[in-house]
């Protein structure tokens, strides 16, 4: 599969994750949302900030919701709860986060 960005020609898995990890900005992030139903907002854009550095500068790691949630928690300075994180990725802030910020499908099993 494919999309359009920019008039670029962007490779994804049959899944819509991106096949390069280095082809990822804020705008084919913004046709993976809308492909996906979201309108991306500021706190979208700080659980992909997080993603994208625990993968990039992290070796690799995925967080699972519960660390997401309280990460996020921090940065926000309130008190969340997982469905806190479900209104921004309905698909699950671990999986469809993961396709917006451009990074692999997740490999575990579960989510929290």
């Amino acid at each position: 599969m494919a999309i359009e960005v920019n008039g670029k020609t962007i490779e994804t898995t049959d899944a819509g994750y991106l096949e390069n990890l280095n082809d990822w900005n804020e705008e084919v992030c913004k046709v993976i949302a809308e492909g996906e139903g979201i309108e991306v907002t500021d706190r979208h854009m700080d659980v992909i900030a997080f993603l994208r550095d625990e993968y990039i500068n992290n070796a690799g790691n995925q967080p699972m919701e519960r660390a997401i949630t309280k990460h996020m928690s921090s940065v926000w300075g309130e008190k969340l709860k997982g469905k806190d994180l479900y209104t921004l990725f309905p698909g699950a802030p671990s999986k469809q986060g993961l396709k917006l910020a451009g990074l692999p499908a997740t490999t575990r099993k579960g989510g929290y």
